[in-house]
């Protein structure tokens, strides 16, 4: 069972985005067809199975079945679309993205532990 909950609406989306001043948001954008990508959701689920920070909620959106919540992310805080992209987000912004071969579970736990 995976850590992290998928968005799939632009309306969950800005919910999600409206309350990251009381927890902040790891998303992994997720291309269900790339193998970069597929790798980088093997280093999330990695990340998520080693005692995440428990303070900041974890996410997924899959970017081609939901692209209209993959392009309000980039449009809402501001950071170039790029699959795969990890993101975290607290008080509304960008705190911290990578893309591609970055998006590691070591990379990840060097940010958020």
């Amino acid at each position: 069972m995976a850590n992290w909950t998928e968005i799939t609406t632009v309306e969950e989306w800005t919910n999600l985005l409206e309350n990251s001043t009381d927890k902040p948001l790891v998303i992994l954008k997720h291309s269900t067809t790339c193998p970069v990508s597929a790798s980088a959701l093997e280093e999330y689920d990695d990340y998520l199975g080693k005692q995440p920070n428990q303070e900041v909620g974890y996410y997924l959106v899959k970017v081609i079945e939901s692209r209209p919540v993959s392009n309000k992310i980039a449009e809402d805080i501001g950071v170039k679309h790029a699959s795969p992209q990890i993101l975290y987000v607290k008080n509304k912004e960008s705190y911290w993205n990578t893309s591609h071969w970055s998006v590691t579970a070591k990379h990840i736990a060097a940010v958020l532990d």
